[in-house]
């Protein structure tokens, strides 16, 4: 049952299931209801889990199935939401609003960490870590039916959805396509979500194996032994994402006062001295545990100043009838080419090099292949420097834009259902 505590057992069904569906709710989430449609995700997202924790030993592929299934509230809220709040607030209070609602990502890391782990270890049952959300999805489902409205697209920008005509899919991705900043600075984030998801994976089982090396701790061979280290980290994770976050959406605030390439740079910055720290924090780990904290600290807390940014990006150089299928998009590509592999390929690399199976070689073999994610960090901050280039040009575009002589779609229905 090793399997089933392992998160690469779930990872590839769950990623597939999150992609693939990404670009339905892409789709409808430029054409329908929103807030219909992520009520509906978020239900679903919460039985399943629940259903989760109640599949027997026996019926395996059961548990993989509602795990997988898992994907389809996450796909339907995050290519969603933020193009809701992009619809009620402008400029600088849409970044305020984006940077509280991308707290969400390193805090709920974080508390999963923390949460997941006590819970199981107090229950002495994984399954119980699993009935946890569930009441809490049924929280948000109750607040996005009676608290939130769905705001008409466009209109807060003085730009009303009856003069910005829908095009076919096809159409609104031969145009993302052509959007080099979106799609440089989708590259960039994938490098955020190849490094997050490594060390959301790895970093508890790489600080264990650093202590069992230095003699802080004894060797385990059981299913809990990076518990601690998973708490620590969640905990890392929590307050860098906050420091992260509101410290990457000021400076870009200050910044933007000089230059309107402001986000962009700044998403640079915070993965180029990302880096350095993480590889301290790789290296000194063999020296001194307290030191690898500190640097991880700091540098999560340059890789978490990307997340509102990035989100804001998308939304003021793209139109708004195609922003959920902007978001799908680069939800795709950064999964697909980032957190998707990130974990099995740091995993592969350690094994390649491992020349024993003695405590040493595990934590070498390890130390060695997390490097990977210091490599990764400085492309992903070249990426975003190519966006600065065309970030000017592109968000002019965006905000002049006219519909072409393409015929569009009848949006009859769909201003119906509204």
């Amino acid at each position: 049952h090793v399997c089933i505590l392992s998160p690469l057992c779930f990872l590839p069904v769950f990623i597939c299931s999150y992609m693939f569906l990404a670009p339905v709710f892409g789709y409808l989430g430029d054409r329908y209801n929103r807030k219909y449609i992520m009520s509906g995700g978020i239900t679903f997202w919460s039985l399943v889990t629940l259903a989760s924790s109640y599949t027997p030993k026996e019926h395996f592929w059961a548990l993989l199935l509602t795990r997988g299934l898992v994907g389809v509230g996450e796909a339907s809220y995050s290519t969603i939401a933020p193009t809701i709040i992009a619809d009620l607030y402008v400029k600088s209070k849409r970044t305020n609003m984006l940077s509280i609602f991308y707290f969400a990502i390193p805090v709920g890391s974080g508390l999963g960490y923390i949460v997941g782990s006590q819970v199981s270890s107090r229950a002495k049952d994984w399954h119980w870590a699993l009935r946890v959300t569930p009441g809490l999805g049924l929280i948000a489902v109750l607040l996005l039916l009676f608290v939130v409205k769905e705001p008409k697209r466009g209109a807060v920008e003085a730009r009303p959805e009856n003069r910005l005509h829908q095009t076919s899919w096809l159409a609104d991705l031969r145009d993302l396509s052509k959007n080099r900043s979106f799609m440089l600075s989708t590259f960039g984030f994938t490098a955020v979500a190849f490094v997050t998801g490594s060390l959301a994976l790895w970093a508890p089982t790489f600080l264990f194996r650093a202590a069992v090396f230095n003699g802080e701790r004894a060797p385990c061979m059981e299913a809990h032994c990076e518990s601690s280290d998973s708490l620590i980290f969640g905990a890392i994770t929590c307050v860098t994402g906050v420091l992260g976050v509101a410290s990457g959406v000021q400076v870009s605030r200050q910044l933007r006062k000089k230059t309107a390439r402001a986000d962009p740079l700044v998403c640079a910055a915070g993965l180029l001295l990302c880096a350095p720290f993480l590889y301290l924090a790789i290296m000194f780990a063999q020296a001194s545990t307290v030191a690898t904290y500190v640097f991880i600290f700091f540098g999560e807390t340059f890789l978490s100043m990307n997340w509102a940014i990035v989100a804001d990006i998308l939304l003021y150089v793209v139109v708004p009838t195609r922003r959920s299928t902007a978001e799908a998009l680069q939800i795709v590509v950064s999964h697909l080419l980032g957190d998707a592999g990130s974990p099995y390929l740091i995993g592969v690399i350690s094994d390649s090099l491992r020349k024993n199976d003695s405590f040493l070689w595990q934590f070498r073999s390890l130390q060695f292949s997390m490097l990977l994610c210091a490599f990764v960090a400085v492309v992903g901050g070249a990426f975003f420097l190519g966006t600065a280039v065309y970030i000017e040009r592109d968000r002019e575009r965006a905000e002049n834009y006219a519909p072409t002589g393409e015929t569009p779609l009848c949006v009859v229905l769909a201003a119906d259902w509204r």
